[in-house]
């Protein structure tokens, strides 16, 4: 992979803010790992290393995520259920190794590692480059670790292509890995002073405001989403929808993609079952918030969500 592409991947978003889980700089060798040969060869060159996860988990020593050289991963690899291969960090190889079948004890010691841990609790503490590829390893083994057989004939699904795709053993249908978009928007109201809403969701602690978001629905597109998700969650009617910009979301295989919204009004009139209280927000308002340790942001820091609220605030200004 060349240098100079690795560093214009890297977190970019087009929104001026860092967005995780996307831009990985791997080189995911989508023209060759139908070779089975080469995959298989790739597994006993010595400058390969394997990141072995545990039922979605990573495995952690001294708080910083395990990447075993080949030479210290063959316990790993033979108790793994699923090996992937990720692609191709300049000459070296990374694989994803699945020990999710032994039980936790085990694969800590398999993994000489500390304990285990979820991708997005690392995320103060790793770079988004290795946030982004324990993310691509998270979801394409959780899809492998589920896609045993065949939703067609219920037949056995066998891996190939390093990882990517399974085939039905029975009927011969051809799996491959299903991402499941959604839209997550940040809806502002005309008039001053500028107003954005934000809802709280349904589970989330008091005064835990974020931006709306939802899954797309068969026969929809990205912008009937928006309308739709709006609508029904906040019962807000949207007119001009922007895009702003997408982030991978592998937990376990969402595409998140976000848009800006405009309100043809300040009524609201929440769902009460997804969003139990929905308020319009002025930039003063959410500013005072993200600095309020008390509340804690209206915003995960790894989420597209905050880099929407971060381009909204610095709009406003």
């Amino acid at each position: 992979m060349d240098v100079r592409y690795r560093e214009i991947c890297a977190g970019q978003d087009g929104l001026g803010g860092t967005l995780y889980y996307s831009g990985l700089g791997l080189d995911r060798v989508g023209g060759r790992r139908t070779d089975s040969e080469w995959v298989a060869g790739l597994l006993t060159s010595p400058s390969t290393q394997v990141i072995p996860l545990w039922r979605d988990h990573c495995l952690v020593r001294d708080d910083t995520p395990i990447r075993l050289p080949l030479a210290e991963a063959r316990g790993i690899l033979d108790a793994a259920d699923d090996q992937v291969l990720l692609g191709l960090d300049g000459e070296a190889a990374v694989f994803a190794a699945d020990v999710s079948r032994v039980d936790r004890s085990n694969a800590v010691e398999l993994a000489t590692a500390d304990t285990v841990l979820e991708v997005r609790a690392m995320v103060p503490t790793i770079t988004p480059d290795e946030a982004g590829l324990l993310a691509y390893a998270r979801g394409i083994l959780h899809w492998n670790r589920n896609q045993r057989f065949c939703g067609a004939c219920g037949g056995p699904a066998v891996p190939s292509n390093g990882g990517h795709l399974r085939t039905c053993q029975d009927c011969g249908k051809l799996l491959f890995p299903r991402i499941e978009p959604a839209v997550i928007v940040l809806v502002e109201l005309p008039g001053t002073p500028r107003r954005c809403l934000l809802g709280r969701h349904a589970g989330s602690g008091p005064d835990r405001f974020s931006t709306l978001a939802g899954f797309v629905e068969i026969g929809e597109s990205l912008e009937d989403t928006v309308r739709r998700e709006v609508a029904e969650e906040a019962g807000v009617t949207v007119g001009t929808i922007t895009y702003q910009g997408s982030q991978s979301w592998p937990f376990p295989s969402g595409m998140m993609i976000g848009f800006r919204a405009e309100a043809v009004s300040d009524r609201i009139d929440v769902d009460n079952v997804e969003v139990v209280e929905a308020r319009w927000f002025t930039a003063a308002e959410l500013r005072s918030r993200i600095t309020d340790s008390a509340v804690g942001g209206p915003y995960r820091v790894d989420s597209i969500g905050k880099v929407l609220i971060d381009q909204w605030l610095a709009d406003v200004e």
